[in-house]
């Protein structure tokens, strides 16, 4: 059992039980999948970034990526329908508390003068996404065999229902949220 699922099961939700206050312990939230994406812009031109891409993303998810490709042409950007433009993984069950462990525990804090992830990315519904500028911060790639740098967005996905409970939830994992702050007197 992955170490950050196992904590969560055996004291994490009791204590955030009580801290948002609910009666049952089913109610209480959690970690439904992490989606990592990449758009790759320039990708649909350059093959080679392609498969770079996605061999990159497999080995830091140990999972193989989908290709994304072009709903529709666009002229202005010289895209044509059936493109492909970006990769994506959709993580859960074991997997995802694996990755979850190696975002928060090793890749976060070798970002460069890193100091907490904003506590402004909540989508409004209890999921929570940031951005990572370049695959680097993965210890599972290695510098010397790297094509060319591609930034990340990760989606965390709960079942909370608000921010709040989000915010509570991740913060209780671990994750390097900055505090909140609290809602301004109205003017």
């Amino acid at each position: 059992m992955p170490r950050k699922k196992e904590k969560f099961n055996k004291e994490l939700l009791v204590e955030i039980q009580k801290e948002l206050g609910l009666a049952n312990p089913m109610q209480v939230p959690r970690l439904t999948k992490i989606v990592m994406n990449s758009g790759l812009g320039e990708g649909a031109k350059d093959a080679k970034l392609l498969d770079a891409a996605v061999q990159d993303m497999a080995s830091i998810t140990g999972q193989m990526p989908v290709i994304t490709r072009a709903k529709k042409s666009v002229a202005g950007f010289k895209l044509r329908e059936d493109m492909p433009i970006g990769v994506r993984v959709t993580l859960r069950g074991d997997m995802m508390w694996e990755f979850f462990d190696r975002l928060v525990s090793t890749a976060l804090p070798r970002i460069r003068d890193f100091r907490g992830l904003r506590s402004t990315s909540f989508d409004g519904r209890g999921n929570y996404s940031l951005g990572i500028t370049e695959q680097l911060v993965f210890p599972e790639i290695d510098y010397d065999n790297l094509y060319k740098t591609i930034g990340f967005d990760i989606t965390i996905v709960t079942t909370a229902e608000n921010d709040d409970a989000c915010y509570t939830l991740l913060k209780k994992l671990g994750m390097p949220l900055k505090e909140r702050k609290t809602a301004r007197a109205a003017v």
